[in-house]
C-alpha cells in the first residue's frame, strides 16, 4: 500500500506529468495543492524545506522526498510497474526512454516556458525565441514519428507506450495555449489521439479531444 504525497499545482505541467503517471499505475495519492501563479507559494520556505529549488512538482512516498520531474517519474516507474513496460529492462529500448527524456528535459524546456508567459506572463527569454524551438523540437517528434509509422510503430520506443511517450506528451498536447497549430505536425496528432485512449489516462484543461 503507497503511502504518496504529492505536492502540485493543476495548471502546471510538470505536475501534470507525474499526476499522469500515477494515473496510469492506478495508484492512490493524497494531491497538496500549491499555488504557483500568483501565490509563487514553491519559493516560500515551508516549500523550499522540501524542495531547495523551489520547483513543483514534489513527491513525498512514506520518508522519501523526490523533487525534480524526471527523478520522480524514474522512481514511480521503477518502485511501482513490476511489469517494465514504462521503464524497459531492455538496455537499447532503456537508452531510447533516457534519451527521450533527456529531450523532454532540453529541448522542450521553452514550450514549457512559452505556455508558462502566455497563460500566466511569467518573466523569461524572448516569447518569438521561444516558440521558435518548441516548434523546433516539436518538429523533430513529429518526424520521428513519421518514420516510425512507416516502420509500423506507434509510439516513441519500442511496441508500447513509455516513460518517453508519457514525458513528451504534455508539451505538445498543452502547445495549442501559446499558438502553435497542432494540423502542422500529423504525426504527432495521430500520436495523442492514442495516448489520449491509453487506460488510467487523465486529462487537463488545454488538451485536445480530438475525434
Amino acid at each position: 500500500m503507497s503511502d504518496i504525497t504529492l505536492y502540485n499545482y493543476d495548471m502546471d505541467e510538470n505536475s501534470y506529468r507525474v499526476r499522469l503517471l500515477l494515473a496510469m499505475l492506478a495508484l492512490q495519492y493524497k494531491p497538496v495543492a500549491i499555488d504557483m501563479f500568483p501565490g509563487q507559494e514553491q519559493s516560500k520556505p515551508p516549500m523550499l524545506a522540501l524542495n531547495p529549488l523551489g520547483t513543483m512538482p514534489v513527491l513525498k512516498d512514506g520518508d522519501l522526498v523526490l523533487y525534480g520531474t524526471t527523478a520522480i517519474l524514474l522512481y514511480l516507474a521503477k518502485a511501482y510497474d513490476p511489469a517494465k513496460s514504462w521503464l524497459p529492462d531492455e538496455p537499447a529500448r532503456f537508452g531510447d526512454v533516457a534519451r527521450w527524456l533527456g529531450f523532454c528535459e532540453t529541448a522542450l524546456a521553452p514550450a514549457v516556458a512559452a505556455r508558462l508567459q502566455a497563460i500566466f506572463q511569467a518573466p523569461g527569454e524572448d516569447e518569438t525565441l521561444l516558440r521558435k524551438r518548441a516548434r523546433r523540437a516539436f518538429r523533430i517528434m513529429d518526424d520521428h514519428m513519421t518514420l516510425r509509422h512507416f516502420d509500423g510503430k506507434e509510439w516513441f520506443v519500442g511496441d508500447g507506450p513509455t516513460l518517453g511517450d508519457l514525458a513528451l506528451f504534455p508539451s505538445f498536447a498543452l502547445s495549442r495555449d501559446f499558438g502553435v497549430d497542432h494540423d502542422e505536425y500529423p504525426a504527432l496528432r495521430r500520436w495523442i489521439r492514442r495516448f489520449r485512449a491509453l487506460d488510467g489516462f487523465r486529462t487537463m484543461p488545454g488538451i485536445p479531444d480530438y475525434h
